[in-house]
């Protein structure tokens, strides 16, 4: 096992520490049950896909054959992978504590709603998506190749998910939503 290895588990962990301390402090959701029982399905799903990658990544060395295929053993691909994994959890840390009170499941509705629109939020509409993104496939370098499984699936989740939600924010903020999302992206800053 790598030191690699180790410090890219260190970061998942912390942000899932981070995110079970913070989720406290959130505003009631008016939507009622049916969304939390829904998205919870796909956050579960998430996070097993996400444990899978850790676990399959340090048990690597039961498979001997498939070790230089499925794990990372470089020096500059896993300085890169944390270095990314690191500020894409950051990044999406950030966004959550400038989220506040604000933050909920996707594609759900708070009570007295607030379109936060500065911080990461300034440069892209979708900073927590974006950041998580950014973490797996650095996890992917630094790591293991079994990442790319969670990258994927999670990017087409995200995505549908950040359409609901800009449908969602058209309907909350009717004049304000639009004019923002005229000047950001939707995950990558001038580009997407």
């Amino acid at each position: 096992m790598t030191i690699y290895t180790w410090v890219i588990a260190a970061l998942w962990l912390a942000l899932i520490a981070y995110w079970v301390l913070s989720a406290r402090g959130a505003k009631r959701t008016i939507d009622g049950g049916w969304v939390w029982r829904r998205e919870i399905w796909w956050r579960l799903a998430f996070l097993i896909l996400v444990l899978l990658a850790l676990r399959i990544s340090h048990a690597g060395h039961l498979v001997r054959s498939a070790r230089p295929y499925l794990l990372n053993t470089g020096t500059v691909p896993g300085i890169v992978g944390i270095l990314l994994c690191a500020f894409g959890i950051g990044l999406a840390i950030q966004a959550r504590a400038y989220l506040g009170a604000n933050w909920g499941l996707p594609m759900s509705r708070k009570e007295r709603p607030e379109l936060v629109t500065n911080g990461p939020y300034k440069l892209v509409r979708h900073p927590i998506y974006a950041g998580m993104l950014l973490a797996m496939f650095g996890s992917a370098i630094g790591q293991s190749v079994v990442w790319f499984l969670p990258l994927i699936l999670g990017g087409i989740y995200f995505i549908y998910s950040a359409r609901r939600e800009e449908m969602l924010m058209v309907e909350q903020f009717p004049e304000a939503y639009p004019a923002y999302k005229q000047r950001t992206k939707m995950l990558i800053p001038f580009v997407v």
